[in-house]
């Protein structure tokens, strides 16, 4: 079984100042811990191209795609919400975000490789159609979900979001669309105050109680998740992989382990071998613990890549 690793210089050029905690460190902290473990020689690397334009129009409205196109930073910084800042860098770094979910999407469609993780930035789940908030710009695996649906034909495909905030953005753009399921954990109480109320039909929201930890998960993986990707059967699966949730990240007070993060895998793979082929894209969004992050993603790729060798 091939696990593609996807990701580009580019993603590290994004910046938002000093202090700000979506850092380029965020992505050498996971190279650190996968290079430590020996993972990074065990996987597939494929670099991140940049997204196509009509990838981006499935998710965004035109007006907004023309706004962010139109930012001019120069050498310091354009304001774009209240903490999601663009420098010179910026978009290009979140066309390659967008576009290594893209590549990933065609890689599994096409079987070079049944799996990926797209280590990129800026994140993407808080992009709503006609915004960006949140530390994010184009909403990255939304649009990789309609990409799956709109190019390559599938009917139904679930988008599987465990980060510690609400996927607002992901619910903005799919809410409504019969051939996506979207199932979603986060802390409630906790920005950006959204996701109690579900905006369709074809959402799973689970929201959890500040100071629990990965029990709370577990149940809401059992008693609302599974039952619902089970009946919907998709047949590809992306991930807004969150890990902030981290009970050393203070971005969040849940209370979660490597091991949690290991076993929501586990369960999401499962899913995956009874109605996807197997197939499974997940793409980097939160997690901003340094130590805690490559912890945390060194124990989703270990499971997402069940034959990896005992020793990476």
């Amino acid at each position: 079984m091939k696990l593609a690793y996807l990701s580009h210089p580019d993603c590290l050029r994004h910046e938002m100042g000093a202090g700000h905690p979506e850092s380029p460190a965020r992505l050498r902290a996971i190279e650190d811990r996968l290079g430590a473990a020996g993972v990074l020689d065990w996987l597939l690397h494929v670099e991140a191209p940049e997204v196509a334009p009509e990838a981006l129009r499935r998710a965004h409205d035109a007006l907004y795609l023309a706004e962010l196109a139109a930012l001019d930073p120069g050498a310091g910084y354009a304001h774009v919400d209240p903490d999601t800042w663009a420098n010179a860098w910026s978009l290009r770094a979140a066309r390659r975000a967008a576009g290594a979910v893209v590549r990933a999407v065609d890689g599994v469609i096409a079987g070079e490789f049944e799996r990926a993780f797209c280590a990129v930035r800026p994140p993407g789940h808080h992009a709503t159609r006609a915004a960006a908030m949140g530390f994010c710009f184009y909403n990255n695996a939304a649009i990789g979900v309609l990409h799956a649906l709109d190019h390559h034909g599938l009917a139904r495909v679930a988008l599987i979001d465990f980060d510690v905030h609400h996927g607002n953005g992901s619910e903005d753009i799919l809410a409504g669309e019969e051939r996506v399921l979207m199932v979603s954990t986060f802390q409630h109480p906790l920005y950006p105050a959204s996701g109690v109320d579900p905006l369709g039909p074809n959402m799973c929201n689970v929201p959890l109680a500040p100071y629990t930890d990965g029990s709370a998960l577990r149940g809401a993986v059992i008693r609302d998740w599974l039952p619902a990707l089970d009946a919907f059967r998709p047949q590809l699966i992306v991930v807004s992989a969150g890990f902030d949730a981290h009970r050393d990240d203070d971005m969040s007070q849940l209370r979660w382990s490597e091991d949690d993060y290991a076993w929501v895998t586990t369960q999401i793979v499962d899913v995956a071998h009874r109605h996807a082929r197997g197939r499974i894209v997940s793409t980097l969004e939160g997690g901003y613990d340094l130590p805690a992050l490559g912890c945390s993603v060194l124990a989703h790729i270990r499971a997402l890549g069940e034959t990896m060798p005992a020793s990476a």
